[in-house]
This record gives structure tokens, sequence and C-alpha cells, in this order.
């Protein structure tokens, strides 16, 4: 072997060769701690962000004889709700803290049991709907009303809100996640926005927002206006401000799914913090492990897979500003998702809902929506109660160009035709492939 520094010689160097060698070593160990030691750090910051909501869990096992039954195993159910609370840091200037919040958007968004497929269904705050006997935060109970279905959050909160979409759809909800407006928007921050185009500008006070007309990327605070803005952009109804929902939605998708931020660690990191101080979950999606399964099943999804719609609806017959299902084809929706069996959306655009469209006068409460507490018990407060040999089962609208999921007289072209007379039909809706620019 050659003499030279880094193996002997007379001078010592392979002592000090050796002593170079243990100090990179030791460098390096120092190195991979300190990194691990981050990561730690971090890992522990982004799972303490989440807020873990155990009470709605203990509430629902109150009520478990009367809950649906998972049919399909692996299959996934989560209800996604976006509360309008004026309470928390940021929310409070858009609106009055009245000490309670309502349900401004809600979701049940399924996912397959092969994980190849999500289907997102929007349903109506202003859906007519029988909310049941509900426990309040404060030990006393609400009785069975018929009422606007938003009102069962205002009332009783999540658990209450979950027991009444099980309800209605029969399908069993596995998770929830509660979104508030600070949330929304510092998750479309931690994406560097949201492309969207307008054909026409918008300056809606109601909604905080001023855009000029064409393609641009928005950030939090005109991301939060434009989907929640409803007399400023198009036909003033709340069906065409849930299409918009889901059509950002979908911009939102794409952009989670882009290889830029969930494989690049110095964009994947403001999400995840974003992420994670947004949501308030049940303990089945309350680490930062938990979520990162859920969101690397989603990313494998493809996008044209991942599909948006609206529960089939029309206007209430005693009060139009109110919602009902169209019948049968919602319950064939909720039958498809509760066997866990392929949705089939179309992309064209839903026809206006039949509600009063045009900027409604200024006004100093959140939304014109009358108080339930000042409601009685027996009755809506939203509308003449009907006979009582409807409360359960809503009455079909008369004949209307406005069906939400399927078409009557002049609305638009009929559901699409299969060889099966028992089939359900193509919904309208849209796929996270589509985006907002189209």
């Amino acid at each position: 072997m050659p003499d030279g520094p880094l193996f002997r010689g007379p001078d010592g160097g392979a002592g000090l060769s050796r002593r170079w060698l243990r100090a990179i070593a030791a460098g390096t160990a120092l190195l991979v701690l300190a990194v691990a030691g981050i990561g730690w750090v971090l890992y522990e910051q982004l799972n303490s962000n989440i807020h873990t909501d155990d009470e709605t869990a203990a509430e629902l096992k109150r009520w478990e004889k009367e809950r649906p039954l998972a049919m399909v195993n692996g299959a996934q159910n989560i209800l996604i709700i976006g509360s309008d609370t004026r309470s928390g840091s940021g929310n409070s200037r858009y609106g009055e803290d009245s000490g309670t919040q309502r349900s401004d958007t809600t979701i049940l968004l399924h996912l397959a049991a092969d994980r190849r497929s999500a289907t997102a269904v929007s349903l109506p705050r202003d859906l007519m709907a029988t909310i049941p006997r509900c426990r309040k935060p404060d030990g006393s109970y609400t009785n069975e009303r018929f009422a606007q279905f938003n009102w069962a959050y205002e009332l009783a909160g999540t658990a209450c809100t979950i027991r009444t979409v099980e309800g209605i759809s029969r399908v069993r909800i596995d998770h929830h996640i509660v979104l508030d407006f600070s949330g929304f928007k510092r998750l479309v921050d931690s994406v560097d926005g949201v492309e969207v185009c307008l054909k026409k500008p918008v300056d809606d006070r109601e909604a905080h927002l001023t855009l000029p007309a064409g393609r641009q990327v928005l950030h939090g605070e005109q991301a939060l206006g434009f989907v929640r803005a409803r007399y400023s952009l198009g036909d003033g109804s709340d069906t065409e401000r849930m299409g918009r929902q889901q059509l950002f939605m979908g911009a939102l998708f794409q952009e989670m799914q882009s290889d830029g931020v969930l494989l690049n660690p110095a964009r994947l990191y403001p999400v995840l913090d974003a992420a994670t101080k947004s949501l308030t979950t049940d303990s089945g999606l309350d680490s930062l492990r938990k979520m990162y399964d859920l969101v690397r099943t989603v990313r494998n999804i493809p996008s044209n897979h991942v599909q948006f719609l609206t529960v089939p609806r029309k206007p209430y017959p005693y009060n139009s500003d109110r919602d009902e299902l169209v019948q049968p084809d919602a319950d064939q929706l909720f039958e498809q998702l509760r066997m866990d069996r392929p949705v089939t959306v179309s992309e064209h655009v839903r026809p206006a809902d039949g509600k009063h469209g045009g900027r409604r006068p200024p006004r100093t409460r959140r939304d014109d929506d009358p108080d339930p507490v000042d409601v009685p018990e027996s009755g809506t407060g939203v509308a003449p109660e009907p006979p009582a040999a409807h409360r359960s089962v809503l009455p079909s609208a008369p004949a209307s160009p406005t069906a939400g999921g399927r078409s009557q007289e002049t609305a638009g072209p009929a559901p699409t035709p299969s060889t099966r007379p028992d089939a359900p039909p193509t919904y309208q809706g849209t796929t996270a492939a589509r985006g907002i620019c189209g």
C-alpha cells in the first residue's frame, strides 16, 4: 500500500486522517439527528394543528340504533361542512358574531372502495328536510321539526347535521370535516391561488368581491368571495352558486394533485400546515398520518373520475325560496352511493332553479333566514307547514322548468337513456378534469 497523508507517514499523517474521518462521521451523524429532529418537530406541529371533535362521536353513539349501516367494506363517506361562523380569528369581518353558526356549504364526499373514483354531492342549505330530535351543547334537546336543512347545524351542531343527512340519504357517514372561512382562505393561499375565468366584471359588496373580467388567479380573500357570491354572479340562485363552488373545488383539486405541490417539500409543508390548521375532524382523521393516507389515495384518482354534482332539487311548493328533492332521481343517487356503484354526470350547464334572481337589498343579518330560536317547535318558520300527510315525504311541485337533476317540460335535455328501465339518470355536474376555465 503506498504511503500518503491518508494512510500513514513519518509525520503522523495516519492519525490526522483518522481524526478527520471521525470528525466527518460525527458531523454527518449530528446533521442526520438535526434533520430528524426538525422533521419530528414539524410533524408534531402539524399533528397538533388538527382539532379533534370527540363530542360528535359520543353524541352519534347515543343514536346508533337509528343510524344506517355501512353497505360496502372499504368505501368511505365523508361529510364536509363549510361553517359560516363569525367567531374565531379572521371571521368577524364577514358579519356580527351572534354566537351561532350555520352550515353555509355541505358536501357528501363518497370515496369508492377501490379508490378509483370520488363523488362529491352538494346539499342545498335551503333544502326542506326533517331535522331529528337532537341534543344541544347545553344538554337540552330540540324537538323534531320540518325545516330548512342548514338549521340542523345551528340548532345542535355537527352530530345533528350528520343525522339529518343520514335521514335524507340513508348513507352512513364515516367521517366529518368542518372548515370555516379563514381555513378556506389559508388552503387556497397554500397552493398559490386558483385560476378562474370571468366573462364580465364583478362587484359584490356582500361577498367582499371586486374583480375584472378575464382569466386571473384568485387568492384567499378573493377566492372566498368567489365561492360565496350569489347575487352578482350567474342567475342569483343558490343552485348556480353551488355549481360554481364545485368548479372551484375541481380546480383546487387539480392544484393539490399536481406534482409541483405534493412532491415538493417546500410547497407541501405550507399546504399541510394550512390544511391541518383549517380542519376540525373526528378521531378517524385527526392525525397527519391519517390525513396523508386519505390525500394519497385521492391523489391517485384520475381527475375525470372526481365528480361534483348537486343533489337533484326543485322549488318547494309551499315556499319557492326553499328546495325539495326531485324524486326518484335523488333516491337513486343515494342508492348508488350506498351500494358503491358508479355515478354518471354530464357537463351540461345546470338549469336555473326558479328562485328569485338579482341583487337583494342590503341587510344587516348574515342572511335572510329567520332565527330558529324564535320559531315554534311545531312549524318550520320558513313556509306554511305542509299537511300532516306530506311531512315525511315531500310533495312534488307542479311541472316546472327547473328540476335540479332531471329536466321537466321546458327544461334542458332529458337524462341519458339507458337499456335498463330502472337505471339511474345521468346527473348534471362536472369533473375535476374540466376546470373553471374549461
